[in-house]
């Protein structure tokens, strides 16, 4: 079993090394695992897995070879894919699920729900949202996930509602795959990427160069001679934009999560935040309420934020193509005598290194998403997830974009 183990983890593209595997051997020879599975997982996952990307192939392997079955139909890679959709279980609303999760006595014919199910499987050839009768999401069908059906089987996705009778296809352990929208702590990780040094500032020498302390002694016949040189620091200004109101309401938390570890981040030169409705016009807003008269003017940061600053823009790129070509698009404000389209067009023109993060990005070029594609065409657009974030601080950093988006 733990040799098959091993070489499912290396064929599932885990890189674990024969030492890592002879220290896991170890630690079961010591009993670390305290003769429980899920102690095992932990103790396995701790010693095997080098980042928290490769912990969803490491869990897809250990369920593979470790997790018991009972009744579980197979279910096909595509169906699988159709159904995961993680960002759709965030967006069910609390008292909802609060509201099913009492619901008792629930009267389920668990033979008729399973039969039904085996004859979807049959049937199904495509993918579906909504609706009462095949396996997919946000509908009122038994099967799938993130409904509203209250028993039923779950296929995939994340508990919500917490009501059905059996799971096919789910993952028991935590989930921190590269394409998973991000939280608090790896916000801040990749953030941390986001570093340029200098040594350029004129602040004290207060830090030991050991190379040159090295090679100064040598040169001092062996004579101690320290030598110390000005601590390198980061000069990354960042400049931040948020969408805020409308289509991003679901994305208030995590919003919030974004602002508190820029607001955490204390090694940049400078950090301004800023927040906007749908676009960018001729105002700016200080806060996420966007209200009138608390805003600063988009020519006025031009002036006073050069183009040094590395620009983050976060929004879904949802507005209509009029509050983007329109003279008078910003229902909300001033355009100042231009519409959204010409301000972003600014933008790219005064800072040399902008990004837009998307949490609910299309594929490709999308042309029912007017708006989202014609900026795509003007910044470099990521999804806001671990691998679209660490690939935007790149961009960033190096001008280089990652065009697999």
């Amino acid at each position: 079993m733990f040799t098959d183990f091993f070489y499912r983890l290396r064929e599932a593209g885990l890189k674990v090394s024969l030492g890592e595997w002879l220290t896991l051997q170890e630690a079961l020879s010591r009993g670390l695992h305290n003769s429980s599975l899920t102690d095992f997982y932990y103790l396995s996952r701790m010693i095997l897995v080098k980042s928290e990307t490769e912990y969803d192939k490491f869990d897809m392997v250990f369920e593979a070879c470790f997790k018991g079955k009972t009744w579980d139909p197979e279910v096909g890679a595509n169906m699988l894919k159709w159904l995961d959709k993680p960002e759709i279980t965030d967006m069910i609303a609390q008292d909802e699920k609060q509201w099913l999760n009492q619901i008792e006595d629930i009267q389920v014919d668990k033979d008729d729900v399973e039969e039904k199910f085996k004859q979807r499987l049959r049937d199904q050839d495509t993918e579906h949202n909504g609706g009462s009768f095949w396996i997919g999401t946000m509908g009122k069908s038994s099967f799938g996930n993130s409904g509203g059906n209250v028993g039923g089987v779950r296929v995939g996705g994340r508990t919500g509602f917490q009501s059905a009778f059996a799971v096919i296809g789910a993952q028991k352990y935590r989930d921190f795959r590269e394409d998973r929208i991000v939280d608090n702590r790896q916000f801040m990780q990749a953030l941390r990427k986001l570093r340029q040094f200098s040594s350029k500032l004129d602040i004290p020498k207060t830090e030991l160069d050991i190379d040159s302390t090295v090679s100064e002694t040598c040169n001092n016949g062996g004579c101690l001679k320290i030598v110390m040189d000005k601590p390198r620091k980061n000069s990354v200004k960042l400049l931040l934009l948020m969408d805020s109101g409308g289509t991003m309401i679901p994305y208030s938390s995590l919003m919030n999560e974004l602002f508190q570890s820029v607001n955490k981040s204390n090694h940049y030169k400078d950090v301004k935040v800023y927040y906007f409705h749908n676009c960018i016009y001729s105002k700016l807003y200080n806060t996420p309420e966007c209200e009138n008269g608390d805003w600063i003017d988009t020519e006025w940061m031009f002036r006073n934020l050069d183009s040094d600053y590395k620009v983050i823009i976060v929004g879904d790129a949802a507005m209509a193509p009029e509050e983007l070509y329109a003279d008078n698009g910003n229902y909300r404000g001033p355009n100042g005598g231009l519409p959204g389209w010409e301000w972003l067009k600014l933008m790219k023109l005064h800072y040399k290194r902008i990004v837009w993060m998307n949490p609910k990005m299309a594929v490709g070029r999308a042309p029912w998403r007017e708006a989202e594609t014609a900026i795509k065409a003007l910044f470099p657009m990521y999804r806001l997830t671990v691998k679209g974030l660490n690939d935007a601080m790149v961009t960033l950093l190096t001008g280089r974009e990652n065009t697999e988006y």
